[in-house]
């Protein structure tokens, strides 16, 4: 009995969806693009905390020793250093090794070969916990006496920071308003169809049919309308992600960007889609129908 009711509710659903085909395919279409918004604006938060994280592993303060301190001394600094907030470790690098570094970033440049190693200073290359502290992290270093200098890349940080801020804002306050504009107009789309058949809706009440029995078509028909919505939103989402991916791994310029593959995380957008897609199929059934059932 209860998959006779399935076939019924499931027919019933297809066929109200295509008795109103161009309103159907309009509901569909804004479903899709509204799911492509949200999930572009996600996808470029996740990347940028991707990348905020990878410099938080990567990104090094570099802290150079004053010239008048000998290594020994040097190397004293290193204990005050690892104390302060937000530095996870602090490495020391002495001229010698600062030199062979340096010559071996230039091996085809004959003048870098032989070069004499007072010409730099003792350093220490010291990793943070959380580039958002960057700043006052760097005002620290440059406070203990003996530290002349400090090379951070704070502009750099600072950039993945506000991008990532901004991403997360306007992905969060995009997804609650596409999700409105989607309910609606999935809303409106089976009105239509509910109009169309108040008089059949009207005849079923009063031979006793239940709301429930006159419901699961509406409900079936905006679970195909979401279900069909976010398939097409995640192939389209695929698609583009793997262009800018591309374009971005091809341009020199953005280098220092990493982009997650979407391998690694289609399992979440796939899942993320259906669920939005679906919800707002049955959400907009259920707000449609809800006028048509009250007493």
């Amino acid at each position: 009995m209860r998959e006779h009711k399935f076939v019924y509710f499931f027919r019933e659903g297809v066929s109200n969806m295509f008795s109103h085909g161009f309103m159907s395919f309009a509901a569909v279409g804004i479903t899709v693009a509204c799911l492509l918004i949200m999930g572009t604006f996600t996808l470029v938060a996740v990347n940028a905390d991707y990348n905020l994280r990878e410099m938080e592993q990567e990104n090094e303060i570099l802290a150079y020793v004053e010239d008048t301190y000998t290594e020994e001394e040097a190397r004293r600094l290193q204990p005050m250093l690892e104390v302060l907030p937000n530095v996870a470790s602090a490495t020391f690098i002495t001229r010698e090794e600062a030199m062979e570094s340096f010559v071996a970033d230039y091996p085809e440049e004959e003048l870098f070969q032989n070069l004499d190693p007072n010409i730099f200073r003792d350093r220490f290359a010291i990793r943070v916990k959380d580039l958002n502290d960057l700043s006052d992290t760097v005002k620290s270093v440059k406070a203990v006496k003996g530290i002349g200098d400090v090379n951070a890349y704070e502009a750099v940080a600072g950039g993945f920071i506000t991008v990532r801020n901004i991403a997360t804002v306007v992905c969060v306050a995009l997804v609650v308003i596409l999700f409105v504009v989607s309910v609606f107009i999935i809303s409106n789309t089976i009105k239509l169809t509910t109009f169309d058949r108040r008089e059949e809706i009207a005849i079923m009440r009063m031979v006793g049919a239940t709301n429930s029995f006159i419901r699961w078509p509406f409900v079936y028909e905006g679970f195909i309308m979401g279900l069909l919505s976010a398939v097409i939103a995640f192939l389209c989402q695929w698609g583009l992600y793997s262009a800018v991916a591309t374009g971005v791994n091809t341009n020199d310029t953005l280098q220092l960007l990493e982009i997650v593959p979407f391998l690694a995380m289609w399992k979440a957008v796939a899942g993320s889609f259906l669920a939005a897609g679906i919800l707002m199929g049955v959400g907009g059934s259920l707000s449609a129908i809800h006028k048509f059932l009250r007493v």
